[in-house]
């Protein structure tokens, strides 16, 4: 994201688009990496008030210029324009893997491409990924541990509500979970606080927090995988949970 010419945002994308890597965990770290939901254009305005609605889990940064746009985006950040959101784009192929639904249910899991399924009448949106500012946390000596085992952030369902919006409704916040020192968790905060168009800082830590959002089983994520060596019975390294989003969370059909 934000980007011109040769570098490290377009590279990535040339490797998704040739099926020679499947996480994006660590990789481009100077730019924003995006999570990309794409709807039928009925759905749109409904999607776009969702994101303004709950700007924490889910962080607009683009959506496709108009309906059936593979290649071309529109920015929704301030002061960042179309052009420089990211070049040589292409919406079918640039993501690692795809998850296809239809009316809700999943029909095809971890595709590499969606040329056939894309037409006309879709429209992309690009939320912003909690992957960014894990970089700035390496880089101050608090690397994510799952970064360094080369596995994908554990992500929880909650009890928390996002605020509706047209068709979207019912539909809860997602998190991500890096554990920490307790004492780390203010400089944590501090890092990843700057980061507002990626989710910003944490929305809750501690092993309080666990039973506060509704998360029944701390290694059993919804999505991502499984946390290795965490107990609860630690009481110096605990977990540290930030918004996120992971598409199939609201009730739009």
């Amino acid at each position: 994201m934000f980007e011109s010419g040769n570098n490290a945002a377009l590279t990535t994308r040339l490797l998704a688009r040739t099926n020679k890597i499947t996480l994006t965990s660590g990789l481009a770290p100077k730019y924003l990496q995006a999570n990309l939901i794409i709807l039928p254009s009925r759905f749109a305005s409904d999607f776009l008030l969702l994101c303004q609605r709950n700007p924490v889990p889910c962080p607009l940064l683009a959506s496709s210029s108009k309906p059936g746009s593979a290649t071309a985006l529109k920015s929704h950040l301030p002061g960042i324009s179309d052009a420089a959101i990211a070049s040589a784009l292409d919406i079918c192929t640039d993501v690692p893997l795809y998850m296809v639904y239809d009316d809700g249910n999943l029909v095809k899991s971890h595709c590499s491409d969606i040329a056939n399924e894309w037409t006309d009448d879709h429209v992309a949106f690009l939320i912003g990924c909690s992957y960014s500012f894990e970089a700035a946390l390496t880089a101050a000596g608090l690397p994510p541990r799952h970064t360094a085992l080369g596995r994908n952030v554990p992500m929880y369902s909650t009890n928390i509500p996002l605020c509706a919006a047209g068709v979207f409704t019912g539909g809860t916040y997602v998190v991500s979970m890096r554990p920490y020192r307790k004492a780390d968790i203010e400089k944590v905060r501090e890092l990843t606080r700057p980061y507002v168009s990626t989710h910003g800082e944490p929305v809750a830590w501690g092993w309080d927090s666990v039973e506060r959002l509704g998360i029944k089983d701390i290694n059993a994520p919804d999505f991502g995988d499984k946390p290795l060596d965490l107990d609860a019975a630690d009481d110096e390294i605990v977990p540290v949970f930030w918004g996120a989003y992971v598409g199939d969370r609201c009730d739009g059909r």
